[in-house]
C-alpha cells in the first residue's frame, strides 16, 4: 500500500483536526534555550555533524548548482567577449554579427557540457580528481565541437581567436570547479547541504531508510522518536532513540530538523493518525513513509527525502525557486535600504543617547524559522531599569516604561530599522510573520498555549513588516482573540507568500502605519 493511498484511507475514515492534545500544546522548549553545544559523551549517532545548524541555513544541492553553473556561464561568457574584442580591430562594436554568435554558442556549449558530463552533480563520494576528469571530459566534448565547426562550417578566420579562448576556459573552469568541490565539501563538513531528519516509528522501516541512508550518505538521520518507548530500543542501527512523541515536540533538536518522517506499516491507520494529529503542531515539514519492501525502494525513499519530495501531511512545502527569490529580495532591498536609512539611524542613536542613560540597541531573543532563537536587534525606547526581554508585560498606551524619544521612534515604527542587519544575516525576512518575544505572555497565559497552530507562524523566518501588520494586526496582541487573529493572517501569508505580494506588503507599510496613529506600538 502507498503512502498516498493510506492518507486517502485516513481522510474518509475520519477528519484528521490539527490540533494536539492540551498536553502536547505550547512553545517547543527548544525555542526556550541558546543554541546547544553537544559535549563528546552525549549519544551523536552515525550522522550527526559537529556542529548543528540551524534548517535555515540548509544548502539545497540543486539551488547550490544553479549558481555555480551561472556563474560558469558569466565567466566563459566574459572571456569569449574578451577575446571577440580583441581579435576585433575596431573592438566589439565592430564584430560581425558571425563572431559574436560563434563565441556566445561556445561560451553556452561549454556549460552545456559540463552539466551533461554531471560536473554540477558533487556526489558524496565523489573525488577531488574524478571530479576534475568530468570537468576535462565536458571541456574535451567542447574542444571537438570546436574544431568541428572551425573545420567544416568555415570560420577560419574566428577559429585561432576561439582557440585562444578555449585555452583560457580550460584554466577558468578547472579553477573554478576546484574551488565549488572545496565548497562543496565544506558544507558537506558543516552538516549544510544534507537535509537533517528525525524518524518517528522505532520499527523494521526505520531500520531499513538508516540502512539505505548509510550507504547513500544523502540525508542525516539525527535520531527516532517512538510514542510506545517501552517497547523501542536503545538506538537503530547506531542512530539514538531520543524519546517519545511528547519529547520531539519540545526537544532542543528541532530547529535543526528540516523534516519529520513517520516510519509506520500501512496497517496501523489509526496509529498513523493520531501521530499526525501530535505532529501538525511543529513548524518542521512533516512526511509519511510507509511500506519499505526491497533495496530499489529504500534507495529510492533516501533519494526523495534529499530531494524534498515524499508524501507531505504537515508544514510548509520547500519551493528553492522562490525562496532564492525571496532571499535575492532581502538582500537587495535590504542593502538599499540599510544605504537609505543610515542618516536616520545615526540620528536616532545620537537621539536616544542624549534622551536616557542606557545602550542605544535592544536586543530580544525571539522566534526565528524552525522555532529557531535568535537575537533581534531593535532601538532601546524604554529606560534601561525597565527592559523586558520576555515581554512578559506587553506594552501598553501612556507606558511609564516607555522614553520620550521612545514613544516617537515607536510610534513611527523607527525602533524597528535594525533589524535591516537580521534580515541581511539571514535571520530574518523584509516580509513575513512579525517575530514574538520567546515566553510572550498574553494575560498571564504564555501566548502560544492560547492557538494550537501557533508555531505554524514559524514555518517561514519573521519579518520587519507582513501581511498582518498592512492588514491591521499591527502591536501587542494582549488578549486570546488578537492572538487568533495575528496567527491567522500569519499563516495566510505563508500559504499566498510570493514575490510581488512581498513588494505589494513593503509599498504599502508605510502609508498604513502613518495612517494607524491609534495602534499602540
Amino acid at each position: 500500500m502507498s503512502s498516498a493511498s493510506v492518507l486517502r484511507e485516513i481522510a474518509s475514515d475520519t477528519e484528521i483536526a490539527p490540533v494536539a492534545p492540551e498536553s502536547l500544546r505550547g512553545t517547543p522548549r527548544a525555542a526556550r534555550v541558546p543554541p546547544p553545544t553537544f559535549s563528546p559523551g552525549d549519544r551523536r549517532g552515525p550522522f550527526r555533524p559537529q556542529a548543528l545548524t540551524p534548517a535555515r541555513l540548509r544548502v539545497r544541492g540543486k539551488s547550490a548548482a544553479r549558481v555555480f553553473r551561472l556563474i560558469d556561464l558569466a565567466v566563459v561568457g566574459a572571456l569569449a567577449l574578451y577575446i571577440c574584442a580583441v581579435a576585433n580591430p575596431s573592438g566589439l562594436a565592430g564584430a560581425r554579427a558571425a563572431d559574436v554568435g560563434a563565441f556566445a554558442f561556445a561560451a553556452l556549449f561549454s556549460v552545456g557540457a559540463l552539466s551533461l558530463m554531471q560536473a554540477y552533480d558533487f556526489g558524496p563520494r565523489e573525488t577531488f580528481v574524478r571530479h576534475l576528469v568530468r570537468v576535462a571530459a565536458g571541456l574535451g566534448v567542447t574542444g571537438l565541437v570546436l574544431l568541428a565547426a572551425i573545420t567544416f562550417l568555415g570560420q577560419i578566420e574566428t577559429g585561432p581567436a576561439l582557440v585562444r579562448w578555449f585555452q583560457l576556459a580550460i584554466g577558468a573552469s578547472l579553477a573554478l570547479h576546484a574551488v565549488w568541490w572545496l565548497q562543496v565539501e565544506r558544507w558537506r563538513r558543516q552538516g549544510r547541504l544534507a537535509p537533517n531528519v528525525v524518524i518517528v516509528g522505532a520499527n523494521a522501516n526505520a531500520e531499513k531508510l538508516i540502512a539505505a541512508a548509510l550507504k547513500t550518505g544523502d540525508m542525516a538521520i539525527l535520531g527516532i522518536f517512538d510514542d510506545r518507548l517501552a517497547r523501542a530500543p536503545k538506538d537503530i542501527r547506531g542512530v539514538p532513540v531520543l524519546g517519545d512523541t511528547e519529547a520531539l515536540l519540545g526537544h532542543r533538536i528541532m530547529p535543526y530538523v528540516d523534516r519529520v518522517v513517520i516510519t509506520v506499516t500501512g496497517a496501523t491507520r489509526a496509529r498513523i493518525r493520531d501521530l499526525i494529529a501530535c505532529l501538525t503542531v511543529l513548524p518542521n515539514e512533516v512526511s509519511l513513509l510507509v511500506d519499505l519492501d526491497g533495496e530499489a525502494a529504500r534507495a529510492a525513499a533516501v533519494s526523495r527525502i534529499a530531494d524534498w519530495s515524499l508524501t507531505r501531511v504537515s508544514g510548509q512545502e520547500l519551493n528553492e525557486r522562490k525562496a532564492f527569490w525571496k532571499r535575492a529580495q532581502d538582500v537587495v532591498v535590504g542593502t538599499t535600504a540599510l544605504i537609505c536609512a543610515a542618516p536616520i539611524m545615526l540620528a536616532v542613536a545620537i537621539a536616544i543617547k542624549l534622551d536616557s542613560p542606557g545602550p542605544v540597541f535592544f536586543r530580544q531573543r525571539r522566534h526565528g524559522f524552525n522555532n529557531e532563537s535568535i537575537r533581534v536587534w531593535k532601538f532601546r525606547s524604554m529606560r534601561h531599569e525597565a527592559a523586558d526581554a520576555t515581554a512578559s508585560r506587553q506594552i501598553s498606551a501612556d507606558d511609564d516604561r516607555v522614553t520620550k524619544v521612545g514613544k516617537f521612534i515607536r510610534k513611527t515604527s523607527l525602533d524597528e530599522l535594525p533589524q535591516i542587519f537580521n534580515v541581511l544575516k539571514g535571520e530574518m525576512s523584509l516580509v513575513g510573520p512579525r517575530p514574538h518575544a520567546i515566553g510572550m505572555k498574553t494575560g498571564d497565559v504564555e501566548s502560544a498555549r492560547l492557538v494550537a497552530e501557533y508555531a505554524h507562524r514559524h514555518r517561514m523566518k519573521p519579518g520587519m513588516t507582513g501581511w498582518a501588520a498592512v492588514n491591521g494586526s499591527r502591536g501587542p496582541v494582549d488578549t486570546p482573540e488578537l492572538v487568533r487573529k495575528r496567527v491567522q493572517l500569519d499563516v495566510e501569508y505563508i500559504e499566498r507568500q510570493g514575490f510581488w505580494l512581498d513588494m505589494w506588503i513593503m509599498a504599502i507599510t508605510i502609508p498604513c502605519l502613518l495612517g494607524d496613529r491609534d495602534a499602540v506600538r
